[in-house]
């Protein structure tokens, strides 16, 4: 009977996603990827509902937290299913995607694909080849600017943001290779290259949030295009898509060494206005201490998951592997609670900046260190999911 009794409940734990440590390809269950992993999983049974429940959108910040909550399907497979579900309430059978649109031209809608690739690669149905089709139309057609900048989005003319590097160069990278499909390997580059000469401050080494080619939006420089300020997430997004393009751009590539060189200022030039405080960086990396400044951890997550990565790969010095273990020590000191059932919250995340739009954002400096702050938004968890696989935190 006492047998009996031990056999049902190793049934049940399992059943309820129990998974014993010593059989989890020897990642222990207080990694800090699993808890904060299972900590979204239990604030919501679906990516699809992570956000907002009435509010369901093929969008590129809960597709990232899919993304990085999926590498760790070898630890489990219900954390690759969490991913894939979400994929496949959007695949349709005829190869669509719900709530995307073409004609849109958003580069934010072009980032999520990346799960669709994944998908296809594991199943081999062709269907998410089909789907793959129509982002691969939209980046063909896609408007650029003058000098050959993809558009953030069509409702922004003429403006390039880092965020949009992110948002479409590491998948038409990784497409590029799983299709052999090579054009779109001199695009990514130097789309890379083109913000990176449109958005540095040659005196500090960071880069502004966006350009504005045609220089007639109020927030930018009229004699250069040029925003205001570095944003931190948009530095984030700008070093993570280099580092995720790597992964796929050919060694032989003529422009791999310019990435990668670039990569390195870009990452020296952090380092200079970390927080000496509390090891992180703020809002808007260049104004330190200002009032209303705060440290955010997106870009905080973000740039710890470039450092280490960047050292694993050799793209960066070896010293970026111990700054980013420091780094991540601070991100937990700094940021992160458990609560007495041991959910994670990620917390000084901010929920969001752009520019332009209605109502008008105008990117100063009071706009960017008022927009609203998100306890576990995805932009922020997702990296740092990333940042703790890769340290093996």
């Amino acid at each position: 009977m006492k047998k009996n009794i031990i056999v049902f409940l190793v049934l049940a734990l399992t059943a309820c996603g129990y998974r014993n440590p010593d059989q989890q390809n020897n990642v222990p269950a207080d990694r800090w990827s699993v808890r904060m992993a299972n900590s979204v999983m239990a604030s919501s049974d679906s990516l699809i509902h992570y956000l907002d429940p009435a509010e369901i959108k093929w969008q590129y910040d809960v597709a990232f937290l899919g993304q990085a909550i999926d590498k760790l399907g070898d630890v489990d497979p219900r954390y690759s299913k969490y991913m894939e579900d979400y994929v496949d309430y959007f695949v349709q059978d005829d190869g669509s995607v719900l709530d995307y649109s073409m004609d849109e031209y958003n580069l934010d809608r072009i980032s999520p694909a990346k799960n669709i690739i994944t998908v296809y690669k594991r199943t081999g149905d062709s269907i998410y080849r089909k789907a793959l089709d129509q982002f691969l139309v939209q980046m063909r057609s896609h408007p650029r600017t003058r000098s050959g900048g993809f558009w953030h989005k069509k409702i922004y003319p003429w403006q390039m943001w880092l965020d949009g590097i992110y948002m479409a160069s590491p998948f038409l990278a990784q497409y590029a290779k799983e299709f052999n499909d090579p054009e779109w390997f001199d695009v990514v580059a130097y789309q890379i290259k083109l913000i990176y000469s449109k958005t540095l401050d040659s005196s500090t080494g960071l880069l502004v949030h966006a350009w504005d080619e045609s220089r007639q939006q109020k927030w930018c420089d009229p004699a250069t295009g040029k925003s205001l300020y570095p944003w931190s997430r948009a530095m984030g997004w700008y070093t993570m898509a280099i580092t995720d393009v790597l992964d796929y751009l050919p060694e032989s590539h003529p422009e791999r060494d310019s990435l990668i060189s670039i990569l390195q200022n870009t990452c020296e030039a952090l380092l200079k206005v970390r927080d000496s405080k509390t090891g992180l960086w703020f809002q808007v990396l260049n104004q330190g201490n200002r009032e209303g400044n705060y440290i955010e951890g997106s870009g905080s997550a973000m740039y710890t998951y470039v450092f280490a990565k960047g050292a694993h790969k050799g793209y960066l010095d070896r010293k970026y592997l111990d700054i980013a273990g420091d780094t991540f020590d601070d991100l937990v000191k700094e940021l992160i609670t458990v609560d007495e059932n041991g959910l994670v919250t990620m917390h000084n995340i901010c929920g969001g900046c752009g520019l332009g739009g209605n109502p008008y954002r105008d990117g100063s400096y009071e706009y960017y260190i008022h927009e609203k702050r998100v306890d576990n938004d995805p932009k922020g968890v997702a990296p740092f999911i990333l940042a703790a696989i890769e340290l093996g935190r």
